[in-house]
């Protein structure tokens, strides 16, 4: 496709969209999952709060987002979440205690944890029925404006917050964006992949998408990543509660729907992403994120030598 198709001076959803909301103000974060795959340590802890280093998974996606410049907080929550929503909140017990000690810096990063600009809302997921009808349950707090999603068992390393790249996008094309990376050829089935065409920059426009297809049923080897802008039209093909693959609303589904009318484009968004709902993927996120950090890299690197040494 022409790069020059690829620019849009329209607004395919302004005659359902507020005067003055071009801003994407609101993020939703689905966290009604169970984390069965991290069972026995999910039993009785949210899998959004398992520590990558010494910050939980959600507190990533958190920082992302407000680092964006998201302003409303959206949990879609289920059951036995409740330490996610005390992560979020003032803990005046431990801040005192902390006050008392002289650990000004623990203090700090304990008060940093509570939003100071925006608000947080929590919502619940009734039933699993799938990621489509998790962000479905959020649509009366989004309202009627353009909102992110994102997921946060995807973390993703990069200089610039993901979100903020794709917001940037969004003010160009001014449509639905899915952050998009390739995959192997056989990993297909894990993932939504997309049909599409070559565009600007690395930005693709999508023609279509199929949820975990094999292998030889693959149109691409581009995939979604949990990282999304979307139009308030979704709600709408979202809310027919049609279910897909796997017997859930699928979120794919109704992207496909939303193609009909409206453009939908993939990001190749800038960073290294991490598959923390798997126990691979999580193992690798702490090590790359611990490297990071000057007062762990020698001693995780001398360790990592050690552990290569010895096979």
């Amino acid at each position: 496709m022409p790069e020059q198709s690829v620019v849009f001076t329209f607004h395919p959803w302004s005659d359902t969209t507020r005067s003055g909301a071009m801003k994407i103000k609101k993020a939703i974060f689905p966290v009604a999952g169970l984390g069965t795959r991290f069972l026995p340590a999910t039993k009785a802890m949210p899998k959004e709060m398992l520590p990558v280093v010494d910050k939980p998974i959600i507190q990533y996606a958190v920082e992302e987002a407000l680092a964006s410049g998201i302003e409303q907080l959206i949990f879609v929550t289920g059951a036995g979440k409740t330490p996610l929503e005390n992560h979020f909140d003032r803990s005046y017990e431990l801040e005192d205690t902390l006050r008392k000690r002289g650990k000004s810096d623990l203090l700090k990063t304990i008060e940093s944890l509570v939003p100071k600009s925006g608000t947080i809302v929590y919502t619940r997921q009734s039933e699993p029925l799938g990621l489509g009808h998790a962000i479905w349950c959020a649509r009366d707090i989004v309202g009627d404006e353009p909102f992110a999603v994102l997921l946060a068992d995807d973390l993703i390393q990069s200089d610039v917050p993901v979100l903020h790249q794709m917001v940037k996008e969004f003010d160009r094309v001014r449509a639905s964006l899915v952050a998009i990376f390739e995959v192997p050829k056989e990993d297909t089935s894990k993932y939504g992949i997309l049909e599409a065409e070559e565009g600007f920059n690395g930005t693709v426009r999508i023609k279509s998408m199929i949820e975990k297809p094999k292998p030889e049923d693959a149109p691409s080897n581009l995939a979604a990543v949990g990282r999304y802008i979307f139009t308030p039209r979704i709600f709408d093909y979202l809310g027919a509660h049609k279910t897909g693959a796997g017997g859930e609303i699928q979120l794919t589904d109704s992207m496909v729907a939303l193609l009909e009318e409206q453009p939908i484009f993939g990001y190749r968004f800038k960073g290294t992403r991490f598959d923390c709902g798997d126990k691979a993927g999580f193992q690798q996120a702490n090590l790359a994120f611990a490297m990071e950090r000057p007062e762990l890299r020698e001693a995780l690197t001398d360790f990592i030598k050690t552990l290569m040494v010895g096979r």
